[in-house]
């Protein structure tokens, strides 16, 4: 939502009515991700994308339908028949299925601006919806901390998704789950927004530089933190979004690290690091690692134990930090550190030296 969301205000104040089409379940890879969106109008206004173009007009044809009726559909495509070549489908191969539904829509209207404020905020949420079965379009929005709003239609069913939707926003997983009902199957499609990406530096080393210009082409946005102003300057981080020269816990403290945050602890000082990563640990943040040797992680978990930080709190950290590449050079450093952190926003878990997927379930039967 948030890649169509400055359109779709825009839109929505100019009087207009919206309709949003999503990824909601796939076969195969394709070129957007489950939950990327394309908002329309009637007035020839589009905003994102659901492929990339192989299907984008039909849908858009197919919206207009749902801005008259005002009732939701399911879209499936597939792969194009050679005897009918000039029906709309995929060229790669697979399968794709897309929702188009109208902001109009009452269950729309009921968490719509809860969602507008989790996305100007930068908050935490997950908005699930019945994509097929009994109640098609309804919703039910969950938050981090167990509040709900909304409703898909059976008291059953929400008690079963909310305990899905909340393992899917550990995961920041984007997906969707079939569940038995009394004489019928509800497709539940469970949309996790998470905060912006943020990529927190504690240490403005040799390292960091390139880990910052990295990151910036991933879309990261970057914050480097050293109290010392030698190594600090905007001529060493010209790309960096914010460079903090103060103490990093207490910076870090203040930036309050969210499940979008990126903690990466390189300064290789124990007085900057370990302070650091004590409230990190204890934050909500996605990933918490710190540059060091092998020999010296019992050392600092023993320091870190002294801070007050429980055995779970420091299984959550990635020590030594990054992905083994067999880095050497500080452009290696910074890739393997980064390879690790985008493992980490996939729900990737690095077990020894090798890193695991959490797998989505798709089928939620009880």
């Amino acid at each position: 939502m948030r890649e169509v969301f400055t359109e779709v205000e825009a839109w929505r104040k100019d009087g207009k009515a919206v309709a949003i089409a999503t990824n909601v379940m796939r076969d195969g890879a394709s070129l957007r991700p489950l939950g990327a969106k394309m908002a329309m109008t009637t007035q020839q206004d589009i905003a994102g994308s659901v492929t990339g173009g192989c299907i984008e007009g039909v849908v858009y044809e197919e919206a207009q339908g749902v801005l008259q009726t005002g009732e939701p559909k399911l879209l499936h495509y597939g792969v194009v028949g050679e005897q009918n070549p000039w029906d709309a489908g995929l060229s790669c191969g697979n399968s794709l299925d897309v929702f188009v539904e109208t902001l109009d829509s009452p269950a729309w209207q009921e968490i719509y601006p809860a969602l507008k404020t989790c996305l100007e905020l930068g908050q935490m949420a997950a908005v699930a919806t019945v994509i097929s079965g009994p109640g098609l379009g309804n919703k039910l929005m969950l938050w981090p901390d167990g509040r709900r709003l909304g409703d898909l239609g059976d008291i059953g069913l929400n008690a079963r998704a909310a305990a899905w939707m909340r393992k899917q926003m550990a995961a920041q997983e984007t997906t969707w789950a079939s569940f038995d009902m009394a004489d019928e199957k509800a497709v539940v499609f469970v949309d996790v927004f998470t905060p912006v990406s943020r990529l927190v530096v504690i240490g403005a080393v040799h390292i960091a530089m390139p880990l910052v210009e990295l990151a910036k082409t991933l879309g990261f946005k970057t914050i480097v933190i050293d109290p010392r102003t030698a190594f600090a300057t905007r001529e060493r981080f010209p790309q960096v979004d914010e460079l903090i020269t103060e103490w990093p816990s207490t910076a870090l403290e203040n930036l309050r690290p969210d499940e979008g945050t990126y903690v990466a602890a390189i300064s290789h000082d124990e007085k900057l690091d370990n302070p650091a990563l004590a409230i990190a640990l204890k934050s909500p943040a996605r990933y918490v690692g710190v540059l060091g040797t092998r020999k010296n992680i019992g050392k600092r978990l023993a320091a870190l134990r002294e801070m007050g930080l429980t055995e779970k709190q420091l299984e959550r950290l990635r020590a030594p930090i990054g992905t083994n590449i067999g880095a050497i050079l500080p452009d290696e450093i910074a890739l393997s550190v980064l390879a690790e952190i985008v493992s980490a926003k996939h729900g990737m878990q690095r077990v020894g030296e090798l890193a695991t997927a959490i797998q989505p379930q798709s089928i939620v039967n009880h």
